[in-house]
């Protein structure tokens, strides 16, 4: 089998575009019913709304409070589009970090979840995203384990990278079969 993998020059929010419609061409060759986006605004949730027409689209935000206690960055307008439009809003406490990252800010020290966050990145932060955004849609019974997704991550702002995986519950993560890299950043 020979498929094909983008390689995009920069990262983030120039390659949105590319990337969300990478992904939907992948989406309709293999019937893939629904789409996993990360979105910290839901400025990519609410495009993503419009490129994946026909598809279930689960955008995965930030949990409340990663930034200033008490906020959720999501934008509540961002939020009405995407749910009038059909989509879903998964918040829900990050796979890899939650309790990681605590103890990381009170003892400063790195436990399991971040040492695989951190490997992840080796292929870029994208990748890191995209694996763990289907870890919480799979926990969160959004999405099943033994149907095939697209997931769409990015570095900082917007989406630059897409994958087809077979999500896992995080008590199975070592399970997780990325079967596509459909786009990512080149890393220099």
């Amino acid at each position: 089998m020979e498929l094909k993998t983008v390689y995009f020059e920069h990262s983030a929010s120039e390659t949105t575009e590319a990337t969300l419609r990478i992904a939907r061409q992948r989406a309709e060759e293999l019937s893939i019913k629904k789409v996993l986006v990360a979105s910290t605004s839901g400025a990519t949730a609410v495009r993503a709304m419009d490129v994946f027409q026909g598809v279930k689209v689960i955008a995965v935000s930030h949990v409340t409070g990663i930034g200033e206690a008490n906020v959720q960055e999501f934008e509540e307008e961002n939020r009405q589009i995407v749910e009038s439009k059909g989509g879903i809003i998964l918040t829900t406490t990050h796979a890899l970090s939650g309790l990681s990252a605590a103890m990381r800010n009170k003892y400063n020290t790195y436990v399991l979840g971040m040492i695989i966050a951190d490997t992840l990145r080796i292929f870029g932060q994208g990748m890191k995203v995209t694996c763990e955004i289907a870890l919480m849609a799979a926990d969160s019974g959004l999405v099943r384990t033994d149907e095939d997704v697209i997931s769409i991550g990015g570095t900082g702002h917007g989406a630059d990278t897409a994958v087809l995986l077979r999500p896992v519950n995080t008590r199975n993560f070592f399970d997780l079969k990325v079967k596509e890299v459909l786009c990512k950043p080149h890393l220099s």
